[in-house]
């Protein structure tokens, strides 16, 4: 999958999305040891030179929730099958989507140090991995799988774990610290596909998540909670919660709030969209369809009321099972709510800051060299974004990965190393 390995690189004649500013440029993207040394420059030496011919350059995009572990749209398959197997899956599904353009991922329910660290190591291609290991419900929240009819025991899996009470969930925050997490979540509301939870009534305590954020913040991170409605997102902001994901139900009082107390909001309006589209084909539930379709109707507002109220927005997919295939998709929609420069900014600089990484998501001097050779201008013609039959080169890092030979971009011969270099 490697087209180029680490080293010099020099992209000209490059119109230049630097990841903040709405104001394209043109110019050259110099590239040594993975990061950006100049930018805007006549290119330096390289070992590597290719030709942009006037294409956009954009940061490699970052899904701030993404599932490597989901590999089903059941939750029982997704926490109890075996571990290897969901592994070696995600580690497909986490290629797939470095392909498609996506450089970083946040996993935001599962996920190890295993899988960072093969990554890192180049046992197989994939994008920047960061997790928040198994997310943490109550019982009979979001993360339990069991229906009301199920007695059987379940503490827990590789997307999951059921714990209550302060104690034990402060025991569960240093754990996931001890083994890599880079963040923790929440389950603070009710969800989509779980059996027994009203997506309306917030979860867990006042003192269950004041413990987890108070630790989180004590160990220079955060946490993040999935939660839907007004009254989940206030009870997650007001005890101390960094991050809403979806949201779908806020109202304008609630985003006045997050955006007093400098929340993100991550949409992933994809994945109802999606599972509006192609429930049947992967087997959602009659209950299930119902609550997507509520909170589909929602979304789109949602994303408007923050907006309109200052909330830093961010973007997710949140995609399960066979669905991984509409990543692409989370872009459209994404623009057509915010426009392409505010959604192209959500996935590059306003995920980086998120992440706590301003050397992602921005095409600058000494930033990562996460890059994306667009076969055309997004601002002109945003299809390029989410069209899959685009040719689009990916580099991370440094090194080129693209689904063919660089050749795919016209006129070849101007991909071609530079005589001498």
């Amino acid at each position: 999958m490697t087209i180029h390995a680490a080293g010099t690189l020099t992209i000209q004649n490059a119109l230049i999305f630097d990841g903040e500013s709405p104001d394209l440029f043109e110019g050259s993207i110099t590239v040594s040891e993975g990061r950006i040394t100049a930018v805007g420059q006549d290119a330096e030496p390289a070992s590597t030179v290719v030709d942009a011919g006037g294409r956009t350059v954009i940061p490699g995009l970052i899904d701030a929730h993404f599932h490597a572990y989901a590999l089903s749209l059941t939750s029982v398959k997704n926490e109890t099958g075996p571990l290897s197997y969901s592994a070696l899956a995600g580690a497909r599904r986490l290629e797939a989507a470095l392909v498609r353009g996506f450089t970083s991922v946040r996993d935001v329910a599962g996920g190890d140090i295993g899988l960072a660290n093969a990554i890192e190591e180049g046992l197989y291609p994939g994008p920047r991995y960061f997790f928040t290991g198994p997310a943490l419900s109550q019982t009979g929240g979001h993360g339990d799988i069991r229906a009301a009819n199920d007695g059987s025991c379940f503490h827990g899996g590789h997307m999951c774990e059921v714990v209550d009470g302060a104690d034990d969930l402060l025991r569960a925050v240093r754990h996931r610290f001890r083994t890599g997490a880079t963040a923790i979540k929440l389950m603070t509301s009710g969800g989509v596909i779980s059996p027994v939870d009203p997506i309306r009534v917030p979860q867990y305590s006042a003192a269950e998540i004041r413990v987890v954020t108070e630790e989180a913040s004590r160990r220079g991170s955060y946490a993040t909670a999935h939660a839907y409605s007004p009254e989940a997102i206030r009870h997650s902001v007001l005890n101390g919660v960094r991050c809403i994901e979806h949201g779908n139900l806020l109202d304008t009082a609630t985003a006045k709030l997050m955006a007093d107390n400098d929340v993100y909001l991550v949409p992933t309006l994809v994945t109802y969209d999606a599972m509006d589209r192609r429930g049947v084909e992967i087997g959602l539930t009659q209950a299930g369809a119902a609550k997507n379709l509520e909170v589909l109707r929602a979304g789109r507002n949602a994303v408007g009321l923050a907006r309109d109220a200052g909330v830093r927005i961010g973007f997710g997919t949140d995609l399960m099972g066979e669905l991984e295939d509409e990543q692409l998709a989370g872009l459209r929609l994404q623009c057509e709510v915010l426009g392409v420069y505010e959604a192209l900014r959500s996935a590059t600089s306003t995920n980086a800051a998120l992440l706590r990484r301003d050397d992602l998501g921005r095409i600058a001097e000494g930033a990562c060299a996460d890059l994306i050779v667009l076969d055309g201008n997004p601002f002109e013609e945003p299809s390029i974004l989410w069209n899959e039959s685009r040719p689009r080169t990916v580099i991370k890092d440094g090194q080129i990965f693209a689904p063919g030979d660089l050749t795919t971009f016209t006129p070849p011969q101007d991909m071609n190393p530079a005589p001498g270099r």
